[in-house]
């Protein structure tokens, strides 16, 4: 009995192993493939159409993306609703309102190209997500393969991303929460790759007399003037923090926060001179979860892509201590 029982014990701790060191290689394979994922936004050219959804919000967008030596240039054409086009660069991104005969400018410090979503260490995800093979799908033509990521934690959502499995372009990303259901996704409808001229990324508006609107970005140190974001939520780290204007307000501060997916923005504008009466607690736009607090006579607002909770946590631990 003891012998049968000691067989047993060897045979289970056979199969945990075994089963351990599958997991690892499913593991390994997978971050594999969500390097080839990040690899191809970053390296192909390519033309197509979308259809994004957030909540009840759908909207369908053209995007023309080209690849060099002389540097990135995406435009992105959103064709339902009002009229409004992008043009992205390295540095800059350029907002054409032609209704309002308008050009929104802001100066980037977040070099991702489309869809954005993936940074380039992407074996930091495993600390935070469990990543797996998903199952074979075809989307706009492209013979597809998934990836899921699932949250350890209830801090952050879950993502299910498809690719096509010759070049590695992300065809569709889903988001999703802690009960499985879609927060957001994007898909493409139809996606030709290669082939894109330098004039198929370039306005096609003749905007030189429109009214300009620049967000002054700007590199900023938010601590010198004694704002802190106090207690991070584990696995996110601060990766921006600048000054910027909001609309005809004042500068305010930003500081952005980022698990490598998901991402978490803090506003600090001041109270004085504000037109709107402050509406302190929790709101939401779709996916995005929105927290306002009053701190010093500044408001406080948190916006981002992950649950409530996380994103009241944020703006609960932001402060200001008077620098001496």
């Amino acid at each position: 009995m003891i012998r049968a029982l000691g067989f047993a014990l060897l045979a289970s701790c056979g199969l945990a192993q075994a089963q351990a060191q599958a997991q690892s290689e499913t593991s390994t394979e997978a971050l594999a493939l969500l390097r080839k994922i990040y690899q191809a936004t970053e390296k192909l050219s390519y033309t197509g159409t979308f259809v994004y959804q957030q909540g009840e919000r759908v909207e369908t967008s053209r995007i023309t993306r080209r690849s060099g030596p002389g540097g990135e240039v995406e435009r992105v054409e959103v064709l339902d609703g009002m009229p409004r086009e992008f043009v992205r660069t390295r540095d800059t991104v350029r907002c054409y309102l032609p209704e309002s005969q308008t050009v929104k400018v802001e100066r980037r410090t977040d070099p991702q190209a489309f869809p954005a979503m993936l940074p380039e260490r992407v074996s930091d995800l495993a600390r935070n997500y469990t990543i797996t093979r998903g199952e074979t799908a075809r989307i706009a033509g492209f013979d597809c393969e998934a990836v899921v990521l699932t949250p350890k934690d209830e801090l952050r959502y879950g993502y299910k991303l498809w690719f096509d499995v010759n070049t590695g372009m992300l065809l569709k990303a889903r988001v999703f929460n802690s009960s499985g259901n879609t927060v957001e996704q994007f898909s493409f409808v139809q996606l030709t790759i290669g082939n894109v001229s330098r004039d198929q990324v370039k306005t096609r508006h003749m905007a030189q007399n429109w009214r300009i609107e620049d967000a002054a970005v700007a590199p900023a140190n938010l601590g010198r003037s004694g704002w802190s974001g106090g207690a991070e939520l584990p696995g996110f780290r601060k990766i921006i923090e600048v000054t910027r204007r909001l609309g005809e307000a004042r500068p305010a501060g930003q500081m952005v926060y980022s698990d490598g997916l998901a991402a978490v923005s803090v506003f600090i504008e001041p109270m004085a001179g504000r037109a709107e009466a402050v509406r302190p607690g929790p709101s939401s736009i779709g996916a995005f979860q929105i927290f306002t607090r009053e701190v010093a006579n500044h408001v406080v607002t948190v916006v981002g892509e992950a649950p409530a909770a996380s994103v009241q946590r944020i703006a609960a631990g932001v402060e200001f201590k008077k620098p001496r």
